[in-house]
This record gives structure tokens, C-alpha cells and sequence, in this order.
């Protein structure tokens, strides 16, 4: 099933944009001395979206195994990174991307159950969609 996203600018801020789904919206902004700093930045937003999906799915599996899992939280960095084994490292212009997810997860679980877990959070659909190189096709429509 396609999912719509609508991203607009709101024309009377620097950089402000509103991203509205069917049912809701969200404000996405740059920091204060670039934008406004009226919402999440673009990457803080992505890293909501891989973690959100990490813990639901991570609690999705655990009840329907019936594991004791009271309570599970994500917590992500993103940072850019120098590439030490990458074409182009010998100038140091080589930069990857870095996102560090630890998962926390409150409940009496095995170890066997734990390491399972951790499969499964690699499973979500947005850690999926991520590490697999999407296609993404762009147009461009002008008006006046």
C-alpha cells in the first residue's frame, strides 16, 4: 500500500516545513541559528522513524511469543563519520553515515530471548528500508 507524505513550506519562516500525513502533521525545521528551530530536524525525524519502528516491532514479536516484555525504548545518534577503508580516505574527504541504535528493553528475558530480540529489531520495515538502498524517483513541477 503507497503511503502519501505532502512536505510545504510555510512561506512566513526561513526554512519551516509542515509534513502532513493523512490524519496528521509535524513541524520540521532547521536549529535556531540556521531556521527557526520550531521543530525536529530532518535527520532527528528519520531517527524517530527507525526507532519508533524498531521498538513496535521488537514489542510486536515479544507479545505474540508471550515474553515478559514490559516496556521497550530506542535511543539513536546519527553522526558522519570519516571512512577509513573508502576511495577517496587518503584525502580525508570521505565521509559515511553512522547510526547507533541501542535498544532498551525492560522485562525478565533469557538470554536466547535477548539475542533473539535484537534479530528481529534488524527486521523492522524502516531498518529494512534504510539498509537496502531504496530507489527514490524524483520530478519537478513549476508554477507561478
Amino acid at each position: 500500500m503507497e503511503k502519501k507524505v505532502t512536505v510545504q513550506y510555510l512561506t512566513d519562516y526561513k526554512y519551516t516545513q509542515l509534513i502532513t500525513t493523512q490524519g496528521h502533521s509535524v513541524i520540521c525545521d532547521e536549529p535556531q541559528d540556521e531556521g527557526d528551530g520550531l521543530g525536529p530536524g530532518p535527520y532527528e525525524l528519520l531517527l524517530g522513524a527507525l526507532g519508533s519502528c524498531t521498538a513496535m516491532t521488537v514489542l510486536m514479536y515479544a507479545r505474540r511469543k508471550g515474553w515478559d516484555v514490559a516496556d521497550c525504548s530506542v535511543h539513536l545518534t546519527h553522526d558522519r563519520i570519516h571512512a577509513e577503508d573508502s576511495d577517496g580516505a587518503e584525502s580525508g574527504t570521505k565521509r559515511v553515515d553512522l547510526i547507533k541504535r541501542d535498544i532498551s528493553i525492560r522485562g525478565r528475558l533469557t538470554e536466547e530471548q535477548r539475542d533473539r530480540l535484537l534479530e528481529i529489531a534488524q527486521k523492522c520495515p524502516v531498518h529494512k528500508t534504510i539498509t537496502s538502498n531504496p530507489t527514490i524517483v524524483d520530478s519537478i513541477l513549476v508554477g507561478e
